[in-house]
């Protein structure tokens, strides 16, 4: 989220009353960290589409990447709305973060390519990506790659149990 910090709220409703509000680091911490992501987008006839998938956090925005052909990446053709959901799948230990926010592609070809090493640097070769035009790779074996612009980052916390939300304005 390469813009200011969000508005942290907490929501005591929903939170044991000894937990506080996650610090907007420690949210960013789970989303840089995580090895496994969840994505869900909205299918052309409003069903939820939910897959996963590696991702990385970079200038602290989530990114991740699709083939043209896959279904998620014919979702996000017709809306661009997305949920981005990690976290320890444990009821009482760890933090569980959702992104909400709208995905917006990248083809700058220095973005590109920072994203490339970046998935190198938490992956590891195996997942080196070629830099080509305006996405990842080129002809049959091209990923389109997104930036998720998010609207809301909620953080649930476990042990005490606490529902915290970073909410983000943006320009325009």
């Amino acid at each position: 989220m390469s813009h200011d910090d969000p508005v942290t709220e907490f929501d005591a409703r929903f939170s044991d009353p000894s937990a506080r509000a996650t610090p907007w680091p420690d949210t960013l911490r789970v989303l840089r960290d995580a090895e496994l992501y969840w994505l869900t987008t909205v299918r052309a006839d409003g069903r939820p589409h939910v897959t996963p998938l590696i991702g990385v956090l970079h200038e602290d925005a989530a990114h991740f990447c699709t083939g043209p052909q896959e279904q998620k990446a014919r979702n996000l053709d017709h809306d661009r709305r997305v949920t981005l959901t990690t976290g320890t799948n444990t009821w009482a230990k760890g933090l569980d973060v959702v992104v909400e926010g709208t995905a917006v592609q990248v083809t700058d070809r220095p973005a590109l390519h920072a994203l490339a090493d970046a998935y190198v640097d938490k992956y590891g070769e195996t997942w080196r990506f070629e830099v080509g035009d305006g996405a990842f790779g080129a002809d049959e074996r091209v990923a389109h790659v997104f930036r998720i612009e998010p609207s809301t980052i909620f953080a649930f916390a476990k042990d005490p149990h606490g529902q915290t939300r970073h909410r983000f304005t943006h320009p325009g």
